[in-house]
């Protein structure tokens, strides 16, 4: 067992992505053989993860030594340069082609999501400005919700909540993008981009077009990255001092 530890402690960030693959196998597994694919295994495998995490401490499984790799695979740096990779695997003659309709989307897309979000918050009963923007925000992503909570003066409970509201949005983005691709005509780059511009959240975007066509993923992915930066100018300043005003 010292042995093993000491192994594990030199290479933990090895041992974190064996994890990963292996979950990620038994999630493609299951969903291929026991729910025939109609529920994607990158959505299973996210609910399994929040599972384990709910056992953890405040970094989730990481404060195991054991899984203490996984601090650094699910830190920041990893997940810039996952998007960064991402991002590199769209043709830019396709990106042009959505134009002004992609451009259009990313402004909808976060106004949308962020006024979703302020009234989720108002019917849980927050009245304040700085609680329903932060809310709100995270409606658009986990990452703008607790940007902006940070930058306005949130407390730690209600920038948590906003990071709950942006994983559940992805947890619904996974599931459900492969169910209505087909009646939303979501089988070309340009409809991707268009929605990863509505949607925003990168994660699930990413995730949901992998399992519909994974051609699509750099398109949705790419558009919904810029998705992020935009939301996380507009919610701490223009859309808060909207909320502000109004309250």
């Amino acid at each position: 067992m010292e042995v093993l530890e000491k192994l594990l402690d030199k290479n933990g960030l090895i041992f974190a992505f064996l994890m990963i693959g292996l979950l990620m196998a038994v999630s493609n597994w299951i969903s291929r053989k026991l729910l025939r694919n109609k529920l994607p295994g990158t959505a299973l495998a996210i609910l399994a993860a929040l599972v384990f995490a709910w056992f953890g401490g405040t970094k989730g499984v990481a404060d195991f030594p054991m899984f203490a790799g996984m601090a650094l695979l699910g830190g920041s740096m990893l997940r810039d340069f996952a998007i960064v990779a991402t991002a590199m695997g769209a043709s830019f003659t396709e990106i042009k082609k959505a134009g002004l309709s992609g451009v259009l989307s990313l402004f909808i897309g976060v106004i949308l999501s962020f006024f979703i979000g302020t009234a989720v918050a108002y019917a849980l009963g927050y009245t304040d400005a700085i609680s329903i923007t932060t809310i709100g925000a995270g409606a658009c992503t986990y990452i703008v919700g607790p940007v902006t909570g940070s930058a306005i003066g949130a407390s730690s409970e209600i920038i948590a909540i906003s990071i709950a509201t942006g994983v559940f949005k992805v947890i619904l983005t996974t599931i459900f993008t492969p169910l209505v691709a087909k009646r939303i005509g979501l089988d070309n780059p340009n409809s991707a981009m268009v929605f990863g511009g509505l949607i925003g959240t990168t994660s699930g975007v990413a995730a949901g077009l992998a399992a519909t066509d994974p051609k699509l993923v750099p398109y949705g992915a790419l558009t919904a990255t810029f998705y992020t930066g935009l939301g996380a100018l507009l919610c701490p300043s223009v859309l808060y001092f909207l909320v502000q005003a109004i309250v």
